[in-house]
């Protein structure tokens, strides 16, 4: 409803993972040259971490869109809570590859054959499975199993295990540590800098429309990073919601004030005042669903407050 008042083609702070808004940093740029390295140079497996909302789905979703430009067979499994049999079923549908049989024999056979087929035609195909650190250690040691498809010189299927940081500790456990040795190559995400986080906000408004106007005050950008610490999830959800209340107020610029508020709603402590506050990393989950419809309901309120006119020019 803001785009038209801000002069905005698109939602600029959209919590889907769209590839057209990776913002790349240097730690971004090694994570993606590390994952598309070890599926060119056939690795076999790759491991990417990092904290909740840093961006990994993004990152993968900008992995994917370049290996459909390579023609690249690809299955990306995003729900991680299955068993074996569900796991190998998924996989083998979004590869598409037809399997007359049930049996997990016939299954590894006619995908083994079918990768097979894929290398004497110079292809090859990658595996990539999204939210891993909820996968059981079962389906985890199948995983590591299906890099024995190989040849003797190279390995047939490129496999990119993707989650949280608790991942790298369920890695750490005595029965994984098989597949831990298998793991070539590992990329992380981090959290943003003050500098950085600036730019992934103007980088966003800037491919949303952006005619350069200054639509965050520098004090408010400020305000920004000591509020999220540099977490795009939490940058995008507050910079959303400041814009919507600026919009209400007819404000053509989001000052300090504005971010403040809208943390207030969204209960974050500013690590710089006294008031007290959570962890910055402490249960972003909580964060996304509890305090994002507190922050909803408030703002509904205020845009159903009958006393208050907008302005004709600044009508959605």
């Amino acid at each position: 409803m803001y785009k038209e008042y801000f002069g905005l083609r698109a939602n600029p702070f959209n919590v889907n993972p769209d590839p057209r808004y990776l913002f790349l940093t240097r730690h971004t740029e090694e994570a993606l040259a590390c994952l598309t390295y070890g599926i060119q140079s056939r690795k076999g497996f790759v491991l990417l971490t990092g904290e909740v909302g840093t961006g990994k789905t993004t990152l993968i979703n900008k992995l994917l869109e370049w290996l459909r430009t390579q023609q690249v067979p690809t299955a990306f499994i995003f729900n991680s809570r299955m068993n074996v049999t569900q796991f190998l079923d998924y996989m083998m549908a979004d590869f598409g590859v037809p399997c007359d049989s049930r049996s997990k024999s016939q299954v590894l056979l006619r995908l083994y054959q079918w990768l097979l087929e894929r290398y004497r035609a110079g292809e090859t195909a990658v595996l990539i499975v999204d939210e891993a650190q909820n996968l059981a250690d079962e389906v985890l040691e199948e995983v590591r199993m299906l890099t024995n498809l190989e040849t003797f010189t190279e390995k047939l299927l490129q496999i990119i295990l993707v989650g949280q940081t608790e991942l790298e500790l369920k890695l750490k456990q005595p029965n994984l540590r098989q597949l831990r040795q298998r793991l070539t190559l590992r990329a992380k995400t981090h959290p943003l800098t003050s500098e950085e986080t600036k730019a992934y906000i103007q980088q966003r408004l800037r491919i949303a429309g952006s005619n350069g106007q200054t639509i965050f005050d520098p004090e408010a950008l400020n305000a920004i990073f000591r509020y999220t610490n540099g977490i795009p999830r939490i940058v995008n959800l507050i910079c959303e919601h400041c814009l919507v209340s600026a919009f209400v107020d007819q404000q053509q610029m989001v000052s300090a004030s504005i971010v403040d508020a809208v943390a207030r709603d969204f209960e974050l402590g500013d690590n710089h005042s006294a008031l007290p506050s959570p962890p910055p990393l402490a249960s972003p989950e909580k964060f996304d669903l509890i305090n994002a419809l507190k922050a909803l309901s408030t703002l509904a309120e205020r845009l159903q407050e009958p006393e208050r006119e907008i302005p004709k020019e600044g009508k959605i």
